[in-house]
């Protein structure tokens, strides 16, 4: 067995039999459903809070618009005047009193809500609606319009998206695709984090138990970087297939076992989700839209710059982590790690899913040390063939580059003790 194996099965087996690696793996999906489904109970509890709110309508206008609702009901004290309804509000501990002044022109600007608290923003646009609703009506019938006939003679429009070779798309294919291209960018990204900083624990626990002078005598340095990041990638993967499936179980035991859908987290969302649920043609869209993606172009993509961007980064933690004695003094190399990757996920966000194939959306997805993520936000957008042979040939050569450059700062650092590091220091470690 050659000498890179070793390594790479010595690593894969400390990591994987490491007590705090054991117990993050089974814990983790543990810790993480039981949040999604305490978030998901608390925003129902909520959700189910009943509200008392007070109405002074001095207009009269108003008063059949305040209908009660399974969470709020409506207390009309128009007879009592604004000061005692106040007093009487406060006293009852009342949610708000809602005071409408008699009509007039500005009549928009003059309504006011009283209450102890600010009211919540989508309680606020409720009755903004009512009563803008209300006098838009008003004004109609004072002016001899009756507002049914204005609904009546609306007309929606359902834009239809063709391209010139006559294939349609819908309205929310662009909202699917950044969804697909989101996540996956997003989980590389926790990935290199995550995985990357155990590389670099790795070899800075190497280094302070003196271990490392023991192995560097008879392995290379850019061997034994290698394999700590091989072996480290590999215990990786187990740790996120053991999550998925943990946490895909335990999703499904425990929404069977307390009778709560995590996917409702709000009635804004349980709405939409139900009205989506409850129509086939948009059902039937979404699927139709997912069909279309180029799911195989997706995949092999996300391996390539799984493999690449990880590989990349590793390389830079690892030299990091033989630069150093203790993981206080990486701080100071963290951020040209963090800043890129950031710098990433902010472009995949805003630019990609505003123009995939716009400037910056095609720039940072070429250049090496954002192309992992902004490309792989970009594929379900039908990337050209050029530019993704491009990205992949720069990252692979960076990593090369990366990793040569990372194997000399290890090469030095590994048997560096007592000083910190400075990145002058570093670029002179390049030349031995």
């Amino acid at each position: 067995m050659s000498i890179l194996s070793l390594i790479i099965k010595r690593e894969y087996k400390a990591r994987v039999r490491n007590k705090s690696f054991l117990i993050m793996t089974f814990l983790s999906p543990l810790i993480l459903v039981g949040m999604v489904f305490l978030i998901t109970y608390l925003t129902q509890l909520n959700s189910d809070t009943k509200r008392v709110i007070a109405i002074v309508d001095e207009s009269g206008l108003f008063e059949a618009e305040f209908n009660n609702t399974d969470q709020t009901t409506y207390i009309n004290l128009s007879e009592q005047g604004l000061e005692t309804a106040k007093e009487l509000s406060e006293k009852e501990e009342y949610d708000g009193l809602i005071y409408i002044p008699l009509n007039s022109e500005d009549l928009s600007s003059r309504v006011t809500f009283y209450g102890k608290e600010n009211p919540s923003p989508g309680l606020v646009e409720s009755i903004e609606k009512k009563i803008e609703n209300k006098l838009t009506n008003q004004v109609f019938v004072d002016k001899g319009i009756d507002p049914k006939t204005i609904d009546n003679i609306k007309k929606d429009i359902n834009l239809t998206i063709e391209n010139y070779s006559g294939e349609q798309s819908s309205k929310m294919s662009n909202w699917i695709k950044a969804a697909f291209g989101g996540a996956a960018g997003y989980l590389l990204m926790m990935f290199i984090i995550i995985y990357g900083n155990m590389v670099m624990r790795s070899v800075i626990e190497e280094k302070t138990n003196r271990i490392i002078e023991v192995i560097i005598s008879s392995v290379k340095p850019f061997q034994l970087m290698l394999g700590k990041i091989l072996g480290t990638t590999l215990a990786g993967i187990t740790q996120f297939t053991i999550w998925i499936i943990l946490g895909g179980v335990l999703m499904i035991v425990l929404q069977i076992v307390f009778d709560i859908d995590p996917s409702t987290t709000s009635g804004a969302v349980n709405s939409e989700a139900q009205a989506i649920a409850s129509d086939p043609d948009k059902l039937t869209e979404i699927f139709t839209e997912i069909s279309r993606l180029p799911l195989l172009q997706l995949a092999v993509g996300f391996l390539v710059y799984f493999i690449g961007g990880y590989f990349l980064y590793s390389s830079i933690y690892a030299a990091i982590g033989a630069a150093v004695d203790n993981e206080t003094d990486t701080q100071q190399f963290m951020l040209p790690i963090i800043m890129p990757l950031m710098l990433a996920i902010y472009v995949g966000f805003f630019a990609v899913i505003d123009n995939p194939h716009g400037t910056v959306a095609t720039v940072f997805s070429i250049i090496p040390l954002t192309s992992p993520i902004v490309m792989l936000m970009r594929i379900p957008f039908e990337v050209p063939v050029w530019q993704l042979a491009l990205s992949v040939t720069l990252l692979i050569a960076s990593f090369i580059f990366t990793v040569w450059f990372g194997s000399k700062i290890y090469r030095v650092g590994i048997l560096m003790y007592g000083k910190k590091p400075t990145y002058k220091e570093l670029f002179k470690w390049l030349k031995y």
